[in-house]
């Protein structure tokens, strides 16, 4: 892997990271992507600030990655001026105060979950949200997701608690040796845990018909709002924890799985990138990491399974995030093997949240300006849900349309056989026998 800084002397002043940027097209607050890198990272010496703070206002969605021919690390690069701003001292405390609080899921969560009732309610009450835009500055009209009465990792213990047996106290090699199955870790991330244990459940589901048996491994936020909103220490102490708990099955050769994007991605290139942690073992994590979608193309069964048909056309869009995983679309082939199912893809530069970017006062109507042309694209569809891998992207299309969005796991979960759930369940109620 080629140290972000050492492309630098790539860029060849094409302008096209700018014209792919979905930001600078609609607010004149972010100049385009190369402005702090990498043209300003050419002049810029170690310990001064940063020559300007617009770069806070790049949203990381790596768009301009993607269009670099000559593959330069812009994205990372702003990310680490981000960082710089932040440990020179020119965020003000209170929006560190809040970029913390959005960006520690894992801790909303643990807060938030067991009283989901009285959480739920304060979220959706005006009030609440407006004292928290002027106190803090997360945006008053930011959709924020409710959370689920029961976590993922309490159902998945109690459904599968004989294969979860006394997993954080064995070691992992012991455990999995009793048995001759098939195993996968899943990483389920923090929105599967807190916000939509159904999109877990289903995966659960899919990798059990494939013959794996699934795993729970110890397992933290995987660090990226941090990372998007310049706390690398913070960042870094989530990774090193994941890593440590996640080594044990690279190391013997057992994938590890997630429906996230964002957080596979992050398992696989952001942290390491960003945080130079080049070492063994969480090179042998991100090696061992796979996307949901990726994982089930790589298995010659998936293509045995028999599928009934779900006669709906949808529309799909492809997260930022999981274009940066350079594999293609892996949903989309994945979803061609659903009979009667048709998908048309929305070709959307990006949605607009990018994490937890949309959160924010100042950056809200931007998140909604760019995310304009994937609302008009999913409402022009007429269809009654629209599908999508990221979890924030979700949130953000159903706030921009009032369409639910769902992951492709459901669906290919619900044509297998299994009960689906929440908005699936009442669009396939709806529709003739499935056969």
């Amino acid at each position: 892997m080629k140290p972000v800084e050492l492309t630098l002397d790539q860029c060849i002043k094409c302008n096209i990271c700018v014209t792919a940027c979905p930001v600078a097209a609609v607010t004149d607050l972010f100049p385009g992507p190369k402005y702090e890198a990498p043209q300003g990272g050419r002049f810029r010496i170690a310990g001064l600030p940063t020559p300007d703070h617009s770069v806070d206002y790049c949203s990381g969605c790596r768009a301009c990655n993607l269009a670099c021919p000559t593959g330069v690390k812009i994205a990372e690069m702003n990310a680490r001026v981000r960082h710089t701003l932040v440990e020179q001292g020119q965020v003000s405390p209170r929006l560190r105060l809040r970029n913390n609080l959005i960006a520690r899921t894992e801790l909303l969560g643990n807060l938030g979950q067991p009283v989901a009732p009285l959480t739920n309610f304060a979220l959706k009450n005006p009030l609440a949200r407006k004292a928290a835009e002027v106190t803090l500055g997360i945006a008053a009209e930011a959709y924020l997701p409710p959370f689920t009465n029961e976590r993922f990792s309490k159902w998945f213990k109690r459904e599968r608690g004989q294969a979860q047996k006394n997993k954080e106290n064995i070691r992992v090699d012991q455990h999995l040796s009793a048995s001759n199955k098939k195993h996968v870790a899943f990483f389920h991330g923090c929105a599967t845990e807190y916000y939509e244990p159904r999109v877990g459940r289903a995966a659960v589901y899919v990798l059990e018909a494939l013959g794996f048996e699934v795993v729970i491994p110890r397992q933290n936020c995987c660090g990226l709002p941090l990372l998007s909103n310049g706390e690398f220490r913070a960042a870094r102490k989530l990774h090193q924890q994941n890593v440590d708990s996640l080594v044990e099955f690279a190391r013997q050769g057992i994938p590890i799985v997630g429906t996230s994007t964002s957080c596979t991605l992050t398992l696989k290139e952001e942290a390491p990138e960003l945080l130079d942690m080049q070492d063994e073992d969480t090179q042998l994590v991100a090696e061992n990491t796979y996307d949901f979608n990726e994982f089930l193309l790589l298995q010659a069964s998936f293509f045995d399974l028999q599928f009934s048909s779900i006669p709906l056309t949808l529309p799909y869009h492809q997260p930022c995030q999981y274009k940066g995983h350079r594999i293609g679309n892996p949903a989309a082939e994945v979803l061609a093997q659903i009979p009667g199912l048709s998908i048309v893809q929305s070709n959307a530069t990006c949605c607009g949240i990018a994490g937890t970017y949309g959160y924010k006062k100042e950056k809200y109507e931007i998140a909604q300006n760019v995310g304009s042309l994937l609302f008009e694209f999913v409402k022009s569809m007429g269809a009654p849900l629209a599908v999508c891998d990221s979890e924030t992207c979700r949130w953000q299309i159903t706030h921009g349309t009032g369409i639910p969005a769902i992951h492709p796991v459901e669906l290919v979960a619900a044509s297998l056989g299994f009960e689906p759930e929440g908005a699936l369940a009442e669009v396939l109620t709806s529709l003739p026998r499935r056969q």
